[in-house]
């Protein structure tokens, strides 16, 4: 039995990129990891991302070859981003940034299963990461969210049009929260597609 998991929740990983939309989250099973500092010169970063991915690919294939054979693809990396002073984020002062990165694990996974796959994972290749790893309820309730297609440095002028929607509502809330569709090792950077969500009050 083959699940999209992508399409079951097409509300909440699908995004136009004109407009902000309001979503309502529920609370959703996450691998979670804490680190801090510049993700592309951070020495917690790829390690912490290579970890989560061994342990959402190792949960999956233990899913596979089960009883129920049921079979799914991994969902995408997603991001939490913020700092003690939330203008660096705006500034661009990436060494004060603190993030958890996480992936959305499913709900039919036993929570024995992934904390399994946590045990497993590092059995095959070392993973510096993997202690660091959580299996974590995270609820966001009402968010607005918005496509953004192109590298990550050019967020900025998107960013700002989720806020100025939320502001005009009811203001912001909790931690800046970016869902990472495209493969960038693959894709062009202008081709990028990368979902932002801001909690709303």
């Amino acid at each position: 039995m083959k699940i999209d998991l992508k399409k079951e929740l097409k509300h909440l990983y699908g995004a136009s990129a004109k407009k902000v939309i309001e979503v309502k989250v529920p609370p959703l099973k996450y691998l979670m990891v804490d680190g801090k500092g510049d993700p592309n010169t951070s020495e917690e970063f790829a390690p912490a991302v290579e970890a989560l991915f061994a342990v959402s690919y190792t949960a999956k294939f233990a899913l596979k070859k089960g009883i129920q054979a049921i079979d799914y693809a991994v969902m995408p990396l997603e991001g939490l981003w913020w700092a003690d002073d939330m203008s660096v984020l705006v500034a661009d002062a990436k060494a004060n940034w603190k993030w958890t990165m996480m992936i959305l694990q499913p709900a039919f996974a036993p929570d024995e299963v992934i904390e399994a796959a946590i045990a497993s994972a590092g059995k095959k290749k070392k993973l510096p990461s993997l202690s660091k790893l959580r299996l974590e309820e995270f609820s966001e309730g009402s968010c607005a969210q918005i496509m953004h297609v192109g590298p990550f440095s050019e967020e900025g002028p998107t960013i700002a049009k989720l806020h100025e929607f939320i502001d005009a509502r009811t203001g912001r809330t909790g931690k800046h929260h970016e869902i990472y569709l495209s493969d960038i090792r693959r894709a062009r950077p202008e081709k990028w597609k990368t979902i932002l969500r801001q909690p709303m009050k």
